[in-house]
This record gives structure tokens, sequence and C-alpha cells, in this order.
């Protein structure tokens, strides 16, 4: 896998809308300014993209425009980071004009960037995937850099600063102390308002399996990977994806560590039964040597979810652990695909067994 550097102090990063337009409308013009002044206050140079701030409508009417704006950033040399607006639904909708796009294709390869996102954007991050290159399913512009308590979220300040290359390097993740409630008031009258937060004592959660295993990562929100696999939300998405050839086959998944989490939706244990059976007709169960789940948002089902996952996987033998912060829940860290880890819950670790980032 080819690897981007870490962002120095000057470095631009592009803000793109890949997927919801949110970030245009003037309701988050606040989430704007929070999270440019965050950036500028590390010592990068925020560049919003041409189509980036157009709103929702202009967004959604226009996949080819968001395609454009990405392509756009890695035309640029002086663009070294990439950080998506926040998530959506249609990403899909990008992948032709990405994939048929020779020159994006090559300068993915010969002038890589640090990419972050995640929920939808593990359409990008699969397609980057296939290209070659290690992204990050990480932190989001609205949601972690416009965080409209008075700073970032500590947990995930910290892992969000492993991006940056004064940091220490990226050696392994933790479990987080603390977990939050997802706001309700997201509006400019919340500024400064911390987040309702709760101790979390229970650590990674061994569900079944030994509790060391190691392989690369590769995953994402298991909503949008169902989506990729099943017309029953977009009709045409299936094919599209079918066509791009992102998705892994199931020889891809074999000895990778599979990441999954789901979205704010809090899908019902019926939708999430729904979903994993998905997956297991693709032969992942059957190939990954483990599974890591994220905390679901909000600890909503949290414990249903457990009886649903033992149930569908099927496989006692296969390593699962639960209740890693990553993904829709806060706090959360950063997962690169492709990079080799060893999970040990019995160090409540997640450790790297290469580096995260080119040298």
């Amino acid at each position: 896998m080819i690897k981007a550097k870490r962002l120095e102090s000057g470095d631009k990063v592009a803000i793109v809308s890949l997927s919801s337009g949110l970030l245009g409308e003037p309701f988050t013009q606040h989430n704007v300014d929070i999270g440019t002044k965050r950036l500028k206050d590390l010592g990068l140079v925020p560049v919003m993209m041409p189509n980036a701030l157009k709103g929702i409508d202009f967004v959604a009417a226009h996949p080819e425009a968001r395609a454009a704006d990405l392509i756009a950033a890695f035309q640029d040399d002086e663009i070294k980071g990439i950080i998506c607006a926040i998530g959506g639904d249609d990403t899909y909708k990008t992948l032709p004009y990405l994939m048929n796009h020779p020159e994006f294709k090559t300068l993915v390869k010969t002038n890589p960037k640090l990419f972050t996102g995640f929920s939808d954007t593990t359409i990008n991050h699969l397609m980057f995937y296939h290209l070659g290159l290690t992204t990050y399913y990480g932190m989001s512009f609205i949601t972690d850099l416009a965080e409209i308590s008075d700073e970032m979220l500590p947990y995930t300040a910290e892992y969000f600063n492993y991006y940056l290359a004064n940091s220490p390097t990226y050696e392994k993740i933790v479990p987080s102390p603390i977990w939050y409630d997802e706001r309700l008031d997201f509006s400019d009258q919340a500024i400064g308002q911390n987040r309702v937060a709760h101790r979390d004592d229970k650590g990674f959660v061994l569900l079944q399996g030994s509790p060391v295993f190691e392989g690369q990562l590769l995953g994402g929100c298991i909503d949008s990977l169902h989506d990729m696999l099943t017309p029953k939300v977009y009709a045409d998405e299936p094919e599209i994806v079918k066509q791009s050839k992102i998705f892994p086959s199931p020889a891809e998944w074999a000895g990778k560590v599979l990441f999954i989490e789901t979205s704010e939706l809090k899908e019902t244990p019926e939708a999430l039964e729904d979903m994993l059976s998905l997956l297991k007709e693709h032969g992942m169960f059957n190939k990954v040597s483990g599974v890591i789940i994220g905390k679901p948002q909000d600890e909503t089902y949290y414990t249903e979810y457990i009886s649903i996952i033992l149930r569908v996987i099927d496989n006692p033998d296969l390593s699962v652990v639960y209740n890693v912060n990553f993904g829709h829940a806060t706090p959360r860290c950063v997962l690169p695909y492709g990079v080799k880890v060893r999970v040990d819950t019995n160090d409540q670790s997640i450790r790297f067994l290469e580096s995260v980032f080119a040298d």
C-alpha cells in the first residue's frame, strides 16, 4: 500500500463535500468558522474546494462536481491532506467520475494525499484501497474539527494530532475512558456547551474467540457496506459499485481484520441482523482473522447488538471485539486501511505492526 506523509506546519488541506452538502448551508456557517480556526491553530492552511460550500441541493444534484473537487485536490501539489466535510448516503454517485478518470487514478499513486473521513465516506476509502492508497477512517470536518464545544473532544484531538508531523509516532489505539451522548442541538446557540459525558470502564470487550489476533485493517460503516451490495436504498448502487470493482472480493478479505460500525440512524437489532447476514453471504466471516466493532452511538441497542452479532456470525472460533472507539460514536480514533495490526484485549490495545504513514 502507498501511504501519505503526515502534515507539516504550513501545509494546505482541502475540505471536500463528497456526499452531503451540509457544510454549505447558512445554519452551518459557525461550523465553517470553528473548524477553519482549529485547522489554522494547528498550523495548517484550510482550502475550501470550489463546490464544498454550495449547499445540500447543489451537491446532491451534482456528483460530478463533488468528484471534480477531489480530482482537483490531487492535481494541486500544494495540497497535502483532504478532509471530508461529513458523510451522507449517496457517495457512490461519485464513482463513475473518479474511476473513469485515468489522470486521477494515476495521481492517487504518484501524488498521494492524507485522506480522512468516516460514515458513507466508506465508499471513497474502499475506492482508494482498490487503487492502492492507505487512507484513514477517522475525523470529518463538521463532526470533529468543527465540534462546538470550546475544544475538540480530547480523545478525538489526540488521534487527529497523529496526522501531524510534529506529533509522536502513531503506535497503538487504546480505549477511551469517556464516551459522549450525541448532541440534540448543533446550532450556533449551543456553541460552548459541552456534550454529556459518561465514564466507560468496559474497554475493548472480547465477545468470543482468541483475545489476540492479527491482520490488515479493512472495513467501514456497515450501513454503507450493506448498501453497496443491495438495491434496497439506491437501485443503481450495486451495479455502479460492481463496475468500479471497489468492493473487496471474498478472497481479498482473507486474513484481514474487519472493522464495522453502525451509523447515526441507530439501526434496530433486526436491521443490524439483515446487514450482518448480507456480509456473511458475501463470505467475509469465513475469511477474516477477526472482527472489531465500534461502540454504537449513544450506546443504543448496546446489549441487543451483542446477541445479534454472535448469532449471525455463528462461528465461535472467530475473534470478535466490541466497544471500540471509532465511527459514529464519540470520541473516535483513526483506523488506517490496509495497515497490519495486532488486536490484544488482554493488553487493551490495537497495536500497529507497520508504519501508519510514509516515512
